[in-house]
């Protein structure tokens, strides 16, 4: 199948990006971080200094290593007494292998680099950017089928920052993703000054979701009459979905909006935002009016969600 004009510039961008980030860190360099070790070497004694004892086939299994380079490269790391090797007692057939104390510090010497050396690079960046940068290397390892693990999401209560973290989030998210402009951002940052100004500490609130301790979520519960409460400002970023930290949210606010005392609780979307459409289903919210909506640039439609509390 021929490829389109479209996966051409796709292709090119990629290359472009893997020139880019190769010389960057220095992959091209005759040492890994001005050292003598290759980058497969470094490769294969992060992978040994995750276990006391590995096999050798799963180390050629994780890496992706040809069986004769992998047995070679152990032969010179064995001469240099950075491993010891021995057979397993119960298979012949298989063979251990583990860092020696040498081993064990020359790979600390490497990592203490390489994390000097990406300290470096990030350190000029903001927080903002730093954050940006990380979700963006988050999507690409997803979407190239590397899903790193996480730790569960936590919530909490805003603290100084947040609130003015929520507004860039949505105005930038939305832009991302669905090209929306720059009114989903002003109202948010209405939305946001007035629930900052005029909340009611007992029956308004907010959580602020972090994943590995980096801000990755936010919902508000708002009043909307002594009987209602609002839903507003629901958004996860992307580098957390999957891990449930959606649900999360709603859960929380749905909670609270009980104990606070509120008899049912509404919500405004957009027919565009399946994933928060679904998550609203599942907790139990029905759509009980449309209207067409441009303010945002595309044409959608504005949908009101309800849910009896």
């Amino acid at each position: 199948m021929a490829a389109t004009a479209g996966a051409h510039d796709a292709i090119d961008d990629v290359r472009a990006f893997n020139r880019f980030y190769t010389r960057v860190i220095g992959v091209l360099d005759d040492g890994v971080v001005e050292t003598s070790y290759s980058l497969p070497e470094a490769r294969v004694l992060f992978e040994l200094a995750q276990v006391d004892e590995g096999e050798v086939r799963e180390v050629r299994r994780s890496l992706g290593i040809d069986a004769g380079y992998l047995s070679r490269m152990l032969a010179r790391f064995e001469a240099q007494g950075l491993i010891a090797r021995r057979r397993s007692a119960s298979d012949a057939r298989r063979q251990l292998v583990q860092l020696t104390d040498l081993g064990r510090s020359e790979f600390a010497m490497l990592d203490g680099r390489s994390a000097d050396q990406v300290g470096g690079l990030i350190g000029r960046l903001g927080e903002g950017e730093q954050r940006r940068l990380v979700t963006a290397m988050a999507a690409v390892r997803e979407l190239l089928g590397d899903t790193p693990r996480a730790a569960a999401p936590v919530l909490r209560e805003p603290e100084p920052g947040d609130y003015g973290w929520i507004v860039e989030r949505h105005g930038a998210l939305y832009a991302a993703e669905y090209g929306w402009n720059s009114h989903i951002e002003s109202l948010a940052a209405r939305a946001i000054g007035e629930f900052m100004e005029q909340r009611d500490p007992a029956r308004e609130r907010a959580w602020i979701g972090e994943v590995d301790g980096v801000r990755a979520g936010c919902v508000l519960c708002a009043r909307r009459s002594d009987d209602v409460a609002q839903l507003r400002m629901l958004i996860v970023e992307p580098s957390a979905r999957g891990l449930g930290l959606g649900g999360m949210l709603v859960d929380e606010c749905m909670r609270f909006a009980r104990e606070a005392g509120y008899r049912s609780m509404l919500l405004w979307t957009t027919n565009v935002l399946e994933p928060a459409r679904r998550l609203y289903q599942r907790a139990g919210f029905e759509l009980v009016e449309q209207a067409p909506f441009q303010r945002f640039g595309p044409d959608l439609v504005g949908e009101y969600w309800r849910c009896e509390l």
